[in-house]
């Protein structure tokens, strides 16, 4: 009985049995699993792993193109590439970071701003992109890496094609620069065709035309070891390199022109009004851009950053002044156009101006007045009276909407970057801007080129071009054309142009005229740049920085420098058939007749080949 109870082989029979089902279950179950992991891993995934396998010993290599060189108008190069060492490293490669570059570091001087400069590329760059810890190797450091560089995995010696500019500061302000791409353009640019490329253009030409001159990025496919150094390339697609870029710019007058101006701060504009071509855009004092190609030291940034000449600021498009006389024959032709005066009408100069039933005086540049004057004596002489009477006739609006068809108070669109309008003030701007009315002493001042009136030398340059057009107005251009390297054929830009419509097309004539006689006439303010060459017609300007008390007299030796007027003056040459248009801006440079229009002829005659100005003539002003 005792043995029965406690022994049950049925029972267990049927444990053993349940058990060994249940295993084979759990085994049939886990080999489902396994074999549907191969089935997914082998036959679904099997593209995937191609893939991956195939990219462990082929990588994808952008390749940049060459950058287009720059010419002049008669072929001289401007801006070209030349080849230049770095030291870079990838990333992934490297094990310990830190350790490498101290022991870099031993071989090769690697500076605080170089680190800095590391620390920020490598944050907008992937891990595989290598990134540049050095620039600039001379060949005593590119050998000395090349001896010891198997300790350093992942470091490598890049050579580039880095752009220069062999004019150096005749052409920053026209050029501007390339420099090192950063995080805003990061965000902006076409990643895909920037792939590989290192810079991009910061101002000037180089940015308005970045388009044209960087080209499209190529690619290569290379086969890589195991530490991923390259053993051969299996197919690649070359890159477009950039266009060369042709400019209407003449060098050989940018420096003649830049040379006029000297020591001062100021600008030069020439065109040509037939084309609209920009023969010389000077800007000074100005800098040199190889400076910030590779990045600028502190130190050097610093010093142009904070010089109290602003070398850094583009005067020519970018400089807002008031225009003072120059704007007068322009607000002549208005008065004549639009019905206000005729050529020979005449109204009283004493020495001032007063709207009726006002004892402000607006006075004249000369105290003692002109005395009875018509627009041709007005022009020629620069009588401000003439103008304060014709300005508060046409008023602000006529004189706006007039002045505004030459281009005053907007940008010219000329393809250099940075450019400002300017402001031709109106009734609408003013109660915009200061919540004001207009008055009508303000008319009378915008009349004469002053008060809110702001214009850039190169609106300056555009307006008188299209006045020694007789009123076709042409968007002043820097690049005349593109070519593709190698090509016979280049791409013209095309031409902007309008046409400034006027009630009597003869008045175009009376006005140039007048301001032949500014140069031709003994009365003439700008009489001592007379040429026995050529006929110039031009028009001299002075405008004030501060502005001078009801009793006060204007003596520019007891002021500082910086306070003193500015000089302007704006002409075109030959007057029959103008080839040159030019306008002169000369900071705190006093007069338009002693200062502005000597250099004004010096640039002409540069052009054209007239007999060189001798220095005596900027001795006397004659007027403004």
């Amino acid at each position: 009985m005792l043995k029965s109870s406690l022994e049950d082989r049925r029972r267990e029979q049927r444990l053993v049995r349940t058990r060994v089902i249940v295993s084979a279950l759990f085994v049939i179950l886990g080999l489902g699993l396994v074999l549907a992991r191969l089935h997914h891993l082998q036959l679904e995934l099997h593209d995937h792993f191609t893939v991956l396998s195939t990219e462990n010993r082929v990588k994808i290599q952008p390749v940049p193109p060459n950058r287009g060189l720059i010419f002049d108008t008669k072929g001289v190069v401007l801006a070209e590439n030349h080849p230049s060492f770095s030291l870079v490293i990838t990333i992934e490669k490297v094990g310990d970071l830190k350790a490498t570059i101290d022991e870099l570091k031993k071989l090769i001087p690697i500076e605080d701003g170089d680190l800095s400069r590391f620390e920020r590329l490598k944050r907008q760059r992937m891990r595989f992109q290598p990134v540049p810890i050095r620039l600039n190797l001379t060949s005593e450091e590119v050998a000395r890496f090349a001896v010891d560089g198997y300790r350093f995995p992942g470091v490598e010696v890049h050579a580039e094609l880095i752009r220069t500019y062999p004019k150096g500061e005749l052409t920053a302000h026209v050029l501007g620069y390339v420099g090192r791409i950063n995080e805003k353009e990061l965000a902006r640019i076409d990643k895909g065709n920037y792939a590989g490329t290192n810079f991009i253009g910061k101002g000037g030409v180089e940015l308005a035309h970045e388009d044209v001159l960087h080209g499209k990025v190529g690619y290569q496919q290379v086969e890589v070891n195991a530490r991923g150094r390259i053993l051969r390339t299996l197919e690649s697609t070359p890159p477009a390199p950039g266009q060369d870029l042709y400019l209407y710019l003449d060098i050989a007058l940018q420096r003649a022109a830049t040379e006029a101006l000297g020591e001062n701060r100021g600008s030069i504009v020439a065109i040509d009004p037939r084309s609209g071509g920009v023969l010389a855009m000077v800007s000074t004092p100005s800098f040199d851009p190889n400076l910030f190609v590779e990045g600028i030291s502190q130190s050097n940034y610093d010093a142009l950053l904070h010089s109290p000449d602003k070398p850094l600021y583009n005067r020519a498009i970018r400089g807002q002044y008031p225009p003072g006389s120059t704007v007068k024959p322009f607000i002549g032709l208005g008065g004549l156009s639009l019905g206000f005066v005729t050529p020979r009408k005449t109204t009283f100069c004493p020495g001032y101006f007063s709207l009726p039933g006002q004892k402000h005086r607006f006075r004249c540049w000369r105290r003692g007045g002109h005395g009875t004057v018509d627009l041709e004596q007005a022009i020629v002489q620069s009588c401000d009276v003439y103008f304060y009477w014709l300005a508060n006739q046409m008023g602000v609006d006529k004189l706006h909407a007039f002045l505004s068809e030459f281009g005053f108070g907007s940008r010219t669109g000329v393809d250099v970057s940075g450019e400002l309008p300017g402001l031709l003030p109106s009734r609408e701007w003013k109660e915009r801007a200061r919540k004001q009315p207009w008055y009508p002493g303000e008319t009378l001042i915008m009349g004469i080129g002053q008060g809110y009136f702001l214009a850039t030398p190169m609106q300056l340059a555009a307006a008188t071009a299209a006045l020694a057009n007789k009123g076709h107005f042409i968007q002043p251009r820097l690049a005349y054309a593109r070519r593709v390297p190698g090509a016979d054929v280049a791409t013209v830009f095309p031409t902007v142009a309008r046409q400034i419509r006027i009630t009597n097309p003869g008045d175009w004539d009376i006005v140039i005229e007048d301001m032949a006689k500014v140069v031709e006439s003994q009365r003439g303010t700008a009489k001592r740049i007379h040429s026995n060459d050529y006929r110039i017609a031009g028009k001299t300007g002075t405008s004030q920085v501060f502005t001078i008390g009801q009793k006060e007299r204007y003596d520019a030796s007891k002021i500082s420098e910086r306070l003193r007027d500015h000089a302007l003056f704006v002409a075109f040459a030959p007057v029959e058939d103008p080839r040159i248009a030019v306008a002169v801006m000369v900071e705190n440079g006093g007069s338009g007749s002693g200062t502005a229009a000597p250099i004004a002829r010096r640039v002409i005659d540069a052009y054209l080949g007239g007999t060189p100005l001798p220095d005596e003539s900027r001795e006397t002003p004659d007027g403004d």
